[in-house]
């Protein structure tokens, strides 16, 4: 026999494999990538490794499975999970960026000031990369709360926790459940509740784990392993440090939390010691819209409505030090949310979306002007921003 048809066959024997295969699941994938293996089936192989990628979060809690994968097969279907087309997604909620009493104020201090529960299904849109369109990627639950819930990506999934749900008796309660999406297999599944129930806290990803921070009148801050799936309290914010409303992002393995009554001050959750500190104030006495990191930079937005524009802050993590505030005029001066994408941040409301350009700090100077990309048409209530890979084989 030819080397060529002997190839020819093999790989012919390895479609076969592939087709006898039976049903993957949870239980069964280890055991049959082990035979994959051993026969040499490749094809069979990576389509198991696929599996693990797409069902990341079901590996990752059975240690019948991730515990026996070698570090670098871990590496490799975390790595495949990630390796999409990679996109920014808004989700519309019910949250109101505003309340009375003051034109400073960018967030509620109660979700019962917020806009009547829409009873239409709340969508999630993904902006097209070449197109610039925004499309419908999927659907909220009707079971999430519509006001009030915290929403951040880890390892590809969307996390949306708690949130203020209406009752029949016209009361309102905050809600301890936690919901992830999937975009690999476009489904939606519960996870492991809070340990206590929070409307209008801020969910941040940093290190593997979930941060819940805070909430209507509390200061407590709890941990998502998702590997055990379980919920932990850590170190809380310090008292007296914010009423509510924070603004939170994660930089450099550290997480950082401003906003609330008190809103140029920061403070710095370091997880290894389990404490928070003071971090310099900022000069802006103004209340910023949201906050993200890139790099070691974490950036603050504040809106000046009286000015109809927007200033940027910058602290640098590293030398404790914050700079700013570059300013640029912003035609519809509403609050916002952001997140960033490689080295862009995106600043989304439902009037338009802004697209800055992260530059180098020694190229980096006081009015730069974003650009301006429009925002999902007919979106409702307020966008809530972050970025999903998706399949590119879709």
């Amino acid at each position: 026999m030819e080397a060529g048809e002997g190839a020819g066959l093999s790989s012919q024997l390895g479609s076969a494999a592939a087709e006898m295969l039976p049903q993957i699941s949870a239980e069964n994938c280890y055991e049959l990538l082990t035979k994959a293996k051993s026969s040499g089936a490749e094809e069979q192989k990576q389509r198991l490794y696929r599996y693990m990628s797409d069902h990341y979060l079901t590996v990752l809690r059975t240690p019948g499975v991730y515990g026996r994968l070698t570090a670098g097969e871990r590496e490799h279907i975390l790595a495949q999970r990630m390796d999409g087309t990679k996109v920014l997604a808004v989700a519309e909620t019910c949250e109101v960026l505003e309340r009375g009493g003051s034109r400073e104020n960018s967030r509620p201090q109660s979700p019962l000031l917020a806009a009547p529960e829409d009873s239409g299904r709340r969508r999630v849109f993904c902006l097209h990369p070449q197109r610039r369109q925004w499309e419908v990627l999927t659907s909220l639950p009707e079971e999430i709360p519509a006001k009030g819930s915290g929403m951040c990506t880890l390892y590809n999934y969307l996390f949306v926790a708690g949130g203020m749900r209406a009752h029949g008796d016209g009361r309102s309660k905050a809600s301890d459940r936690v919901f992830c999406y999937n975009p690999l297999t476009g489904s939606w599944s519960q996870t492991r509740p809070l340990s206590q129930p929070r409307c209008q806290l801020r969910l941040v990803s940093m290190d593997g784990f979930l941060y819940a921070v805070g909430g209507e009148c509390l200061f407590t801050v709890e941990r998502y392993d998702p590997r055990a799936d379980r919920w932990s309290p850590v170190a809380p914010l310090p008292k007296g440090s914010f009423a509510v409303a924070h603004e939170a992002t994660s930089c450099g393995g550290e997480l950082f939390v401003s906003g609330g009554s008190l809103f140029y001050r920061l403070l710095r959750y370091d997880s290894r010691r389990d404490e928070w500190e003071e971090c310099p104030f900022n000069e802006s006495r103004r209340r910023s819209t949201d906050m993200v990191a890139h790099r070691s930079l974490v950036y603050r937005f504040d809106v000046d409505r009286e000015r109809a524009g927007v200033s940027v802050y910058k602290y640098n993590t590293v030398v404790k030090v914050w700079h700013g505030g570059a300013s640029f005029p912003l035609r519809n001066p509403l609050p916002f949310r952001c997140a960033v994408l490689e080295d862009r941040i995106y600043c989304v409301n439902r009037s338009q979306t802004l697209q800055f350009e992260v530059r180098e700090e020694r190229e980096e100077r006081d009015g730069f002007l974003p650009e301006v990309l429009p925002s999902p048409a007919e979106a409702r209530g307020a966008l809530v921003p972050f970025v999903l890979s998706l399949d590119r084989d879709k």
